[in-house]
């Protein structure tokens, strides 16, 4: 008698219909609240969320009027913005309102808790989506250059929080190194983006020398305008690709930021920050707050947009170079993997107020 074989596979669990809808009621929740996203983004970018601010409740034509805006758009902008309850509305006087509450989270005055600048990131993504499903089908990456709008994106996003915690809260964060700033020391920025980080710096410590290096163009140019209009004479720009750096024990403090999970070459430039800086420098790197362990990831409150993000630009710009693709989420664990490669001490990881996405890595040669 021939003895055959039997499946042990467990039987496909049951439908539920109840999860089923609810994940059906979750999907049309996403899909409205993506478009309420690019509404915020035109509201912030408009101006029409800090207008509003200020006005008593007012109606479509009084609000286009006082933004010098067109009154058709506006009202549909308002249509669209009241029925996601970002705004009120009061029906028979035909007058719209933006409560208190929500535009300490919608405004510039909110400063880092302004939660409208990120979703210019929405949109700033979108335009590469069909070089980015390409990729998923023939492998590489989508190139820095395609992004037309990512270096002014991430200066709107990131100009608030360097403006507000950069001089007051992260720098005293490393011990002596406000007042080695104050007297004079040689910093550099890698991967300097458009430099607004290199200008506060200059503009707060004038005895010290500031450089930016990045490989985009556009970026060094809007360092160096943004420089020449502050009259800044102790910042500098210059085009560089942070993979290859030349320099040898030159400088006193070197900083990176958000730069080090997108390049190419992240082990290179690690390797060359080592090798640019002075025996009793330091080294901080402001990186994303997350694990390097996805099923340590699923409590982040801000962990769909950080390897959604990753997928449409930090991982695929690395791709793109036929590097290494550490992508956004990196994790800590990576970090502090490649930090001890590259010759650093084992870092100090410290969080700042005012900036809900990044670690700050302060470390020393080993």
């Amino acid at each position: 008698m021939t003895e055959t074989s039997t499946s042990a596979a467990s039987p496909s669990p049951a439908f539920e219909p109840a999860r089923a809808e609810a994940f059906a009621g979750r999907m049309v929740g996403i899909l409205n609240e993506s478009f309420t996203a690019m509404m915020i983004s035109i509201g912030h970018q408009t101006g029409l969320f800090d207008l509003m601010s200020g006005l008593a409740p007012s109606t479509s034509e009084e609000i286009a009027r006082a933004a010098g805006l067109n009154e058709r758009y506006v009202r549909e902008w308002l249509g669209a913005l009241v029925v996601a309850r970002i705004l009120e509305y009061d029906a028979p006087a035909r007058r719209y309102r933006l409560p208190a509450e929500h535009a300490a989270f919608l405004t510039k005055a909110a400063r880092t808790n302004n939660l409208a600048a990120q979703m210019i990131m929405v949109s700033c993504m979108a335009e590469v989506e069909p070089k980015v499903i390409e990729a998923f089908r023939k492998g590489g990456g989508v190139p820095y250059s395609a992004y037309s709008r990512f270096t002014e994106t991430m200066k709107v996003v990131s100009a608030e929080v360097f403006d507000d915690t950069l001089v007051q809260r992260t720098l005293p964060l490393i011990p002596g190194l406000v007042g080695r700033l104050e007297s004079g020391i040689e910093v550099l920025d890698v991967g300097c983006g458009s430099g607004h980080a290199v200008n506060v710096m200059a503009r707060a410590f004038p005895k010290s020398r500031f450089t930016g290096y990045d490989f985009s163009q556009e970026g060094v140019a809007a360092g160096l305008a943004e420089a020449t209009a502050s009259g800044l004479e102790n910042a500098r720009f210059e085009l560089v690709d942070v993979a290859t750096l030349k320099d040898r024990e030159r400088f006193d403090f070197i900083t990176a930021f958000d730069a080090i999970h997108d390049q190419a070459k992240p082990r290179d430039v690690l390797a060359g920050i080592a090798r640019a800086l002075r025996k009793d420098g330091v080294f901080l790197m402001v990186d994303i707050r997350a694990s390097s362990k996805l099923e340590e990831n699923l409590g982040h409150p801000m962990a769909p947009m950080l390897y959604s993000v990753s997928t449409l630009h930090c991982m695929t710009v690395s791709l793109a170079l036929e590097g290494e693709g550490l992508g956004t989420v990196w994790g800590e664990q990576k970090a502090r993997e490649l930090l001890s490669e590259a010759g650093f001490a084992d870092p100090d990881v410290r969080q700042v107020e005012g900036d809900i996405i990044n670690s700050y890595y302060i470390t020393r040669l080993a």
